[in-house]
């Protein structure tokens, strides 16, 4: 595992914490935003996260799925995320 790869095994161990209720969504926004930084990434990966973060501290803002977005929704988003930056680190190591 490269260094640059650290801040998404940061973001996938908060996204764990999050589903099973062990820390805050605001806490874990706050980790993926911070950890997200520091990613080498294409712009387009920044534009779609925070849109995604965005929506995610909406949801909390609200009771689990009074919001138009569904918690479960947006970690099953982040999740994919996840997969598809991973793949483009793999890309851009090789």
């Amino acid at each position: 595992m490269t260094q640059n790869s650290s801040p998404l095994v940061a973001m996938t161990q908060a996204l764990r914490q999050c589903e099973q209720g062990d820390t805050t969504t605001a806490r874990m926004v706050q980790i993926w935003r911070k950890q997200a930084a520091q990613l080498p990434l294409p712009a387009r990966y920044g534009e779609v996260l925070n849109g995604q973060l965005d929506r995610m501290e909406s949801s909390a803002l609200f009771s689990e799925e009074s919001c138009s977005f569904s918690h479960k929704d947006q970690l099953d988003a982040l999740k994919i995320w996840l997969e598809k930056a991973h793949q483009q680190m793999r890309r851009q190591a090789s």
